[in-house]
């Protein structure tokens, strides 16, 4: 049975038991603190689980995109080394929210697994939750007594807290779990160790295939058990697994979810999989790898230097080194594993075929990037090899290059090897330690449980309609953290406060009381479907009546900003053509930032008419065209645009200006006049075929013509107040440069008359030329008087040196013959005599330069010049 055929027979078989298809969330998610991605299929519904917001239908299944690279779930660096782990992989999934419980659950699975995919009951073993003393729970006998009916007893296993209790993490919804186990051994394996006794193992051909978690507890901060309001049903089936099993291999790497994109490696690099162990890791890594990124950056998450994107950048990184070690790729070809990989998934995920050439666009640019990075790497590499004294490089030397360069430390110990030196592992190892500890206590944070003051399930938003009003707070909990200390997060039964999301900032404000104490509201922002306002203390009537009001003057300027960013997207698609989709955007109160989907820079003339169409469009005064809670098909179907990578509900938002229509839950000014101007200050690349455009507007733009205004009087007055001060400083450069030539004129008459009396003071020593010497000339003097002097003089070694600006400068000139006959090499010289200089630099063997801060040590580095000769 073909791939999608078993994934789409999994939806077809709950959908009729009652569930509703959805089509996978993004993996990125942006309203959990708590999550970077998605890394398990109850991920995207967590806000069904803690009760924050109500499904459409309280039975769902889905075939879910996950990542787990990160945090508690992390399987990166078994990835490739094994066959069945993997940093994206698909969770099919069925749900029950508050609906079905346990016997629903087992009986479906059951049905579904032996009798639809015709899975021989003899391969199957199960495992039930034994209990935990620390937390007084005991045998699910529940689970136990249902299992019964399917499956003989000496197949169910009883299992431990870390098989068999199912947490999203350290607070929250959890339970109890049955995990369906297959044994796809031989019979030859089986009847040497029976398959119950490699259960959970880690055997490549006994595998967990489903785990069923019967959510009905909520972990406590202080660690403790309480229960849901409601049980709910959480599966997830490893669909790689699934295939696995289905279509009689014993690897996910030989179902055809793979195969196609083996084979195109094999194609592109020479290499056959199957013959070399090595060989199989990378290309495993590289078949792997090139999924996770591709669908990560087709969900709107670019690689880069910080958070999720920086994940995403080590994933790629690491299959190109791979590549770049054992397969002997040198260049750019990840990319190329796109097209045959949207073939495959891209009925199945439109989003992989619709942002396709943007995927292989930014692949290849970040391959090109970091093989770059490597050729650098070898070059520091082989610096440090020749300063090894002895047989052992340092750790903390690796790590330096590890660190600062990105250069991988599996990469330094194959290269080190190769030329017979070792690596202090050791040391490397504790120089990673002291960077994680560093990391993790820079992040270390606390929360404490909600206190609940009301019971509400119900917290408004008003923040459209009005910026103050009445409240009560709900609830409150304290988060303690190394960077910003204590804090508070306070929830109210309504709130006119915008939180952040879809680019836009949080709002800021004020809590007051009856009695005039005041408390300030530092940020907003979501978390699971929950309007979470923080502040540094509790207002001090908790139980009473409280007036919030949001920072007007803020909200204004962010506002005018946000609304700036859909007209600017109108005006690139309308300019640029209809390929322009934004790719991401900031929205503050001072400025926007807006990335979007382009192949080449925009020329000034592109960058006028865009600042032309949005200002006429503010100087039009279109008014707001709101549409609240309207279905999503029939605000698409009037003309309005969604985002890539967002989650929409049902219900959605749309916002028309004119001609612009968007789906956006953001805060907008209910006339574009307001927005008063608009100027784009910057426009650049961000990755490959994505720019980004920085602009201000209203008070912003106001500000930046004062300033420039201050600085046109100011030069003004340095041109002694020229009526035509364009004039003047096209008359002052041409002077400028005329004086340049001059001076240059003169530097060389200069050189050529130090040359003259730089001959009689060469010395012979060992029938080498030699002079070192500090002189009063620039960098590029020094480089012609050595030279003119090499093409005079054979076997010359000079030294210069010079001091300009309170700096150093080494010039080191050794003649070829020299080089050749001596081994003398000016690279190294500079690089030692640096030292001195507290500085350091290279060059060609011949000559190179150093630079350094400290002109004092110039005397030292020439009195040590002559002990390369002697």
């Amino acid at each position: 049975m073909k791939s999608q055929d078993i994934r789409a027979k999994f939806l077809s078989f709950f959908e009729e038991k009652q569930h509703s298809i959805v089509p996978s969330a993004p993996m990125v998610l942006k309203d959990d603190p708590t999550l970077m991605f998605v890394n398990a299929g109850m991920a995207p519904f967590k806000e069904y689980f803690l009760g924050n917001a109500k499904p459409k239908n309280n039975r769902i299944t889905d075939s879910q995109k996950c990542l787990r690279v990160s945090g508690k779930h992390n399987d990166l660096e078994e990835v490739g080394y094994d066959t069945y782990h993997h940093t994206l992989f698909e969770m099919l999934g069925n749900w029950s929210f508050g609906d079905y419980f346990k016997e629903e659950a087992i009986a479906w699975a059951w049905e579904l697994l032996t009798e639809v995919f015709k899975i021989d009951k003899d391969i199957l073993y199960v495992s039930v939750f034994e209990g935990s003393e620390e937390d007084g729970l005991g045998l699910d006998t529940e689970a136990l007594e249902i299992w019964k009916k399917y499956i003989s007893e000496d197949r169910i296993i009883t299992g431990d807290k870390k098989d068999n209790f199912w947490e999203m993490g350290d607070q929250g919804p959890c339970g109890p779990c049955s995990e369906i186990h297959v044994d796809i051994r031989s019979a030859e394996e089986k009847a040497k160790i029976p398959g119950k006794d490699l259960v959970n193992k880690d055997h490549p051909q006994v595998v967990e295939i489903w785990n069923l978690v019967f959510m009905q507890y909520n972990r406590k901060a202080n660690g403790s058990l309480e229960a849901l309001p409601n049980k709910h049903i959480d599966t997830g089936m490893g669909f790689e697994r699934l295939c696995m099993v289905l279509q009689g291999v014993q690897s996910n790497y030989d179902t055809d979810v793979f195969t196609p994109i083996i084979k195109e490696v094999e194609a592109i690099t020479n290499k056959t999989y199957g013959k070399d162990e090595k060989v199989d890791v990378a290309i495993r890594v590289i078949c792997d790898h090139v999924r996770a990124v591709a669908f990560s950056i087709a969900d709107g998450q670019l690689p880069s230097n910080t958070g999720a994107g920086y994940v995403i950048r080590r994933i790629l990184r690491r299959a190109v080194r791979y590549g770049f070690t054992f397969l002997d790729k040198k260049e750019p070809f990840i990319y190329r594993l796109v097209e045959v990989l949207d073939k495959k998934m891209g009925k199945a995920f439109p989003e992989l075929k619709i942002q396709k050439q943007l995927v292989e666009n930014v692949i290849k640019e970040e391959e090109q990037s970091f093989l770059r990075t490597l050729d650098q790497g070898l070059v520091l590499l082989n610096r440090v090899v020749e300063e090894t004294k002895e047989g052992t490089v340092s750790g903390t030397k690796a790590f330096e290059l590890y660190d600062t360069y990105g250069f991988p430390i599996d990469l330094t110990a194959l290269i080190l090897s190769e030329k017979g030196l070792k690596l202090d592992e050791k040391g490397f190892e504790e120089e990673l330690q002291k960077q994680k500890r560093r990391s993790r206590a820079a992040s270390e944070m606390s929360t404490d449980d909600w206190t609940v003051l009301i019971e509400d399930d119900v917290e408004e938003f008003i923040g459209y309609d009005a910026l103050e009003a009445k409240v009560k707070l709900t609830r409150y909990r304290k988060v303690t953290s190394k960077k910003d200390g204590d804090m508070y997060q306070l929830v109210f039964n309504l709130t006119p406060f915008y939180p952040e999301g879809g680019g836009q900032v949080g709002d800021k404000g004020y809590i007051e009381d009856a009695y005039g104490d005041v408390v300030y509201i530092l940020n907003t922002k979501k978390e699971n479907n929950v309007i979470i306002h923080f502040t540094e203390t509790l207002p001090k009537h908790l139980n009473e009546s409280l007036k919030v009001v949001v920072d007007e003057k803020q909200r204004h300027r962010t506002e005018c900003n946000h609304t700036a960013t859909h007209l600017l997207h109108q005006a690139l698609r309308s300019i640029l053509g209809t390929h322009v989709e934004q790719k991401g955007s900031a929205v503050h109160s001072k400025y926007l930032r807006f990335d979007f989907s382009h192949f080449s820079k925009l020329t000034e003339d592109e960058l006028h008419d865009i600042e032309s169409f949005v200002n006429a469009r503010i100087s039009g005064k279109i008014p707001l065209v709101e549409k609240r809670n309207v279905p999503k098909e029939e605000a698409i179907a009037d003309g309005a645009m969604s985002l890539f990578g967002e989650k929409y509900g049902d219900t959605v938002r749309s916002i028309q200006f004119g001609q612009s229509i968007e789906l956006c839950g953001g805060t907008h000014v209910k006339n574009t006049a307001d927005i008063w101007h608009f100027k784009i200050v910057s426009e650049g690349a961000v990755a490959a075929g994505i720019r980004r455009i920085e602009a201000i507007t209203n008070d912003g733009v106001k500000g930046y013509y004062t300033e420039n205004n201050r600085s046109f009087q100011e030069m003004k007055g340095l041109l002694n107040n020229a009526k035509e001060p364009v004039k003047a400083l096209q008359n002052l450069q041409e002077e400028n440069a005329n004086l340049k030539k001059q001076i240059e004129s003169l530097l060389k008459d200069k050189a050529k008359n130090v040359k003259g009396e730089l001959k009689s003071e060469l010395t012979e020593i060992n029938g080498i030329q030699f002079l070192a010497k500090k002189l009063d000339l620039d960098a590029g003097g020094l480089k012609d008087v050595a030279f003119e002097l090499g093409s005079q003089f054979d076997n010359l070694f000079l030294l210069f040196a010079t001091e300009k600006d309170g700096k150093a400068l080494l010039s080191c000139y050794i003649s070829k013959e020299l080089v050749a006959s001596k081994g003398l090499n000016a690279g190294q010289v500079v690089r030692e005599l640096g030292k001195f200089i507290q500085g350091g630099g290279g060059g060609q063997p011949f000559f190179a330069t150093a630079g350094g801060k400290n002109p004092g040590g110039i005397e030292q580095a020439l009195a040590e010049a002559k002990n390369y000769i002697v």
